[in-house]
């Protein structure tokens, strides 16, 4: 006899299931032993770990720096940290001077140098725009990397520049180091390039190459900048107020650049080496007031282009003055207690879906819960490696208050298919008709749960964010399991004597569930109930068709006349 194509399907899901299972373990397997970066254990947060506490005070000559200035310096070093991939770090402010860094585990020196780094607002007049590659393709048609400059080359200009936009300063070693330039490198230092000289560097996306002229201004020049929206046409843009040196500076670049053509009428804002903006001079600005503006500028980037002008204008470096290992600020006790009470709820959930409820229909819950556990688990241990995630005690309360919402799905899925056997369905319709009618239930309950975690995410505090990372990534993954294993493991089970059979023990028991008719066409008279037979059966005439009911009471009807007969004999 030819597999019937629900069990074909329900194998077919299954082993898809095996196979993305196999793929995530594999995929961290590779990062543990190939590339010495994964790890078979979670990497915890500050809270449960400890970690590395930086302390740094603003060096301003004597003066102090105001509130706006320091929460500028807090974003922007919240910016470095987040990008070198460290995430549940702490950035806070302490007394009128002072930032404080905490960072889980052992901070890198790379990561310490990159937070101590003082923002170098450079503006630099643009030589040379090109595209990042650093290859060619050859005449075989196979793509060779440019050479390394040789020493032979002329590092000299032709004749002596006349300004910042001269094409003088662009040499001919020069230019073959710009071919050969790797925007992607980790050995690149265009923050520590001089001044007076031309610096070859990217924008921060990698998206352009260039040769930049001498500094002809400093973030020291720039008293403000605001994000805005051009009223005319409504598109984003950033405004700046130069002061008053800056603004004679300014003045005489525009004047220049506005009569070049092409790269050259561009001028770059450089922070820290790399280019955030290169706009063209569309006309000479003498106010000290220009806009930066176009297509690409977008509420999100035109807010954080203000922010980070605004920081380099500011007249003021960081010095670390203490850098000291922290123990946990909860302790692994607490993450004892955490993981203690999810295991507790297990315990509570397995029993009450075995004892009280459902009976060998809880061992599919039980089972559901463990693949979840283990897909959960691993993808914590690739987003550990892979994105730095650290799991925090939030986030744990999070994995804590997943197991409710799974039970809810499951819980869905088979009171429909019981209503479906007090209807007198069989076993593997009830199956398949109450999945139709529960997965719409669980899809847009689930969306919800998953749209609350991500505003969570976006807009809470980033102690909370953890929170709402759990519960949007165990959201899904129960998605994921309710389609690819809940589902076909009980279009399997039913195809079994003991569960389509309708077993007192199995959960479909249609008598048990207090079904008032066998089939749609051969109904049974009601019989005397107590207890939750009483309360199952009940919602089973309550869910009866109309055509159902008179049937009932005519039964009912009948039975009184016979009772009477007999009596009056």
């Amino acid at each position: 006899m030819a597999t019937a194509p629900p069990t074909r399907r329900a194998w077919r899901t299954l082993i898809g299931l095996l196979g993305i299972t196999l793929v995530l373990f594999g995929a961290n397997a590779l990062g543990v032993h190939i590339m010495k970066q994964g790890t078979w254990v979670p990497e915890l947060a500050l809270d449960l770990q400890g970690g590395t506490q930086i302390i740094m005070q603003a060096d301003t000559d004597g003066a102090t720096p105001d509130d706006e200035q320091m929460r500028q310096a807090v974003e922007i070093i919240r910016q470095r940290v987040d990008a070198t991939g460290v995430s549940e770090s702490q950035i806070t402010t302490q007394g009128s001077d002072n930032i404080v860094v905490q960072i889980p585990g052992n901070a890198s020196q790379e990561t310490r140098d990159r937070i101590q780094a003082s923002a170098q607002m450079q503006l630099r007049p643009v030589l040379v725009a090109t595209q990042p590659a650093n290859s060619f393709v050859g005449e075989d048609g196979e793509e060779t990397p440019f050479p390394t400059p040789d020493d032979s080359m002329n590092d000299e200009p032709t004749a002596e520049p006349t300004n910042g936009s001269d094409l003088a300063w662009v040499t001919e070693r020069l230019i073959a180091e710009m071919q050969s330039y790797d925007c992607t490198a980790e050995d690149n230092d265009p923050e520590h390039a001089p001044a007076d000289e031309p610096l070859i560097t990217c924008d921060a996306n990698g998206q352009e190459k260039y040769i930049l002229g001498p500094v002809e201004l400093d973030g020291s020049a720039i008293d403000n900048a605001e994000a805005g929206v051009n009223p005319q046409n409504g598109q984003w843009l950033v405004s700046i107020d130069f002061d008053e040196q800056g603004t004679e500076v300014f003045g005489d670049v525009s004047q220049r650049l506005y009569n070049l053509q092409d790269a050259q009428n561009r001028f770059a804002f450089v922070l820290d080496g790399n280019v955030i903006s290169a706009p063209s001079m569309d006309g000479v600005i003498t106010n000290g007031q220009p806009q930066i503006s176009g297509q690409g500028i977008t509420e999100e980037s035109a807010k954080t282009l203000a922010d980070q002008l605004k920081f380099g204008a500011l007249p003021m470096s960081f010095e670390v003055v203490s850098s000291d290992t922290i123990s946990a600020t909860l302790g692994s006790q607490q993450l004892v207690i955490g993981l203690t009470a999810g295991v507790i709820g297990l315990i509570l959930v397995a029993l009450w879906v075995l004892l009280v409820s459902y009976r060998a229909l809880g061992f599919v819950i039980i089972a559901s819960l463990i693949v979840m556990a283990v897909l959960t688990y691993v993808m914590l241990c690739l987003l550990s490696w892979r994105i730095d995630y650290r799991l925090s005690l939030a986030g744990v309360a999070g994995l804590i208050v997943t197991i409710g919402f799974t039970a809810d799905s499951f819980i869905v899925y088979f009171e429909r298919i019981r209503d479906e056997l007090r209807d007198g369905k069989s076993t593997t319709a009830a199956v398949e008709d109450g999945w139709s009618r529960a997965k719409r239930t669980i899809f847009i309950s689930k969306s919800i749960n998953v749209l609350a975690a991500v505003v969570l995410y976006i807009l809470a505090d980033a102690t909370v964010k953890g929170f709402a990372f759990t519960l949007g990534l165990t959201t899904l993954i129960d998605i994921l399991i309710f389609v690819v294993f809940t589902h076909p493991v009980m279009q399997l089970l039913v195809r079994t004597r003991f569960f389509g059979g309708g077993h007192p023990l199995s959960g479909l028991d249609p008598r048990a569930l207090g079904a008032v008719h066998h089939t749609r066409t051969r109904f049974r008279e009601p019989v005397a109930a107590t207890g939750r037979a009483a309360r199952s059966r009940g919602e089973a005439e309550r869910r009866q068709t109309i055509a159902e009911r008179k049937r009932a009471q005519e039964l009912g009807a009948d039975d009184t006349q016979n009772t009477n007969r007999e009596g009056d004999a």
